[in-house]
Formats: C-alpha cells, structure tokens, sequence
C-alpha cells in the first residue's frame, strides 16, 4: 500500500509532516534510531546529497552527529543537536548546526498494522523557516518517508 505525505506549514514558525506508514510503532521507532537502519533511509534517493556517517546516542541528554556529502563541495556538511526525549512513542531533538535550527518532535502512534508518525519542527523565526523552505531542505520528505516504507518491507514489518 502506497501512503501519502503531508508537508503542512501550520504557522509562520512550525512545519508539520505527516505520513502512515506500513509497519507497527516498535520497527518504526527502530528505523529512526538504529544509525545503521537510518542510515538506509534518511536522505532521498534522487537528492545528490549523501549521508556519511550517523552518530547517534539516542537518550534523553544524548547527542547525535550527521555528516552529508554533496558533489560540489569537498568538506562534508555537518548536522548535530541533542536528543531532548526519548520514549519508545515519541522523539525530541534539537538542531544545534546554526542560529536557525529547529527543534523536531517526531511521534509514532500505532493504528493496527500501521504507525502515524508526525514530524512537528519549530523554528526560532519566521525567516528560519521561510529560509528552510527556499533551501529545499523541505520538499523530500515524501520520498525519504517513501523509502522508509520500503525499509520496513525489508525488515518484514507489515508480516
């Protein structure tokens, strides 16, 4: 089954993700925080970007660190932040690579089969997300949610 993705600016500060996805919540939550499963899925296939490496201590207090690579320039780009909460229903975290990073909120809540996994992010301003959104930083995240389902084939969750 084929899901849909809503991408949805609910105020000039937060942007909101929506998707159901094929899989119970303990596999869902799993995707996110094994580095070695996110890293199968996190970046969208069809972005030239590249996920390098992924150090995550996902604890509340933890830290985490993502590294992308890009063609057109020899460093790699850093991501970092730390993880706000943690529970097995619900993932805060804070992205600390500039003034302008959000703080995610990312929950997943079992419907049967499936899990509705909410992406909230809050942005410190207006700009911060307006410049987010013009960066398209924004606009995979139907295809990154799309392979996530296709990982949670892989790993037998909808069996």
């Amino acid at each position: 089954m084929t899901n849909a993705t809503t991408v949805e600016r609910k105020s000039e500060r937060e942007l909101v993700v929506t998707r159901t996805v094929n899989g119970p919540a303990r596999i869902v939550f799993e995707a996110w925080t094994n580095p070695e499963l996110f890293l199968g899925w996190w970046v969208p296939k069809s972005s030239p970007v590249s996920l390098l490496s992924s150090e995550m201590d996902i604890r509340t207090g933890g830290s985490y660190r993502l590294e992308f690579g890009h063609p057109a320039s020899e460093k790699p780009m850093a991501f970092f932040g730390t993880y706000v909460e943690v529970t097995p229903s619900r993932l805060v975290w804070t992205n600390e690579e500039s003034d302008d990073g959000a703080v995610t909120t990312v929950t997943f809540e079992e419907k049967g089969d499936t899990t509705l996994v909410v992406l909230h992010e809050l942005y410190p301003s207006k700009e911060a997300l307006d410049a987010a959104m013009a960066s398209g930083s924004t606009s995979g995240f139907g295809e990154q949610f799309g392979q996530l389902d296709e990982l949670l084939v892989k790993l037998g969750a909808n069996r």
